[in-house]
């Protein structure tokens, strides 16, 4: 890495086209502008200047020596000037959360962003462990979630529930299931549908349910669009689950019936970012923005 101090004599030294005139510039001696550049030319391994009598030129190098010098000095300026900006309506923001939840919350973003045209709100659809894990890394800058494996990692807040629903196709209408019922046509499953499954037989108070497990299901499709998760459903290929948005934003909710339990199996949703991380003012106004749209639900 060239040294910056040496960087900045030798930029001034070009602009100011002289030995000693830099030197009174800078506050230094002549022989130490001579010095700073000796020690540039030998850390890059080239003759900067061709010396002649009192003047200089630069040579090939030299002239790409002054260009990156001035490079370095606009970046440390843009920088500074970031910093002292922090503006709520510039930047990026990134988000997670599941699609049901990215149905939801994405049109409401493209508000925010009309608003501000200068903001950048991408939304990734994934799954729950992939979002914590995208959050933590900081690849995420928030994340939705309805469980938190490792709490201490984050800064949560809460959002309210979400309901999960156990969706049929019509030929499936009826109260009371059983395995044989959900086996026969089978599983649609998507990235989160397991954890979903298991979540929603251990808590719906069915007694033919709660033994079930996920895993034991046949297979009859996979889709990780949120979109086309329930084309398939209507047409009576298999059942899934989902969050309630999923259905109340879909084209083939007509040809749907959602099994009604004992017992609603509700999720808590939260809000989280990595924790003891300082949040420059846009993150906190999209941050405070996500809480508005659930809470005002």
């Amino acid at each position: 890495m060239l040294n910056r101090t040496w960087l900045s004599t030798f930029k001034t030294l070009v602009e100011v086209g002289h030995f000693t005139q830099t030197a009174e510039k800078l506050f230094m001696t002549q022989p130490g502008v001579s010095q700073h550049v000796s020690k540039l030319e030998q850390a890059c391994g080239h003759p900067l200047l061709t010396r002649y009598q009192k003047r200089f030129d630069l040579t090939e190098q030299g002239r790409l020596m002054y260009q990156y010098a001035c490079q370095i000095e606009q970046q440390e300026s843009d920088l500074a000037e970031a910093m002292q900006l922090d503006s709520p309506h510039i930047g990026e923001c990134k988000l997670a959360c599941s699609g049901a939840i990215a149905l939801y919350l994405y049109p409401k973003l493209l508000d925010l962003q009309s608003r501000h045209p200068q903001l950048q709100l991408p939304v990734e659809a994934a799954p729950n462990t992939s979002i914590l894990s995208g959050v933590h890394e900081g690849r995420l800058d928030f994340g939705i979630v309805t469980t938190i494996d490792h709490p201490e990692l984050y800064t949560i807040a809460p959002l309210g529930d979400e309901e999960l629903c156990l969706i049929l196709p019509k030929s499936l209408a009826m109260s009371g299931l059983s395995f044989d019922d959900l086996n026969r046509v089978g599983l649609i499953a998507h990235p989160d549908a397991e954890r979903y499954l298991n979540l929603y037989f251990s808590q719906c108070g069915e007694s033919e349910l709660e033994q079930l497990n996920a895993d034991a299901f046949y297979r009859s499709g996979y889709m990780n669009q949120i979109h086309q998760i329930l084309l398939p459903v209507s047409k009576g290929l298999g059942f899934t689950i989902l969050a309630q948005a999923a259905i109340e934003s879909s084209e083939f909710r007509e040809d749907l019936v959602v099994y009604q339990p004992s017992k609603p199996v509700k999720l808590p949703l939260s809000l989280v970012h990595k924790a003891q991380r300082q949040l420059p003012a846009r993150k906190r106004l999209v941050r405070d923005y996500i809480i508005e749209q659930f809470v005002s639900e």
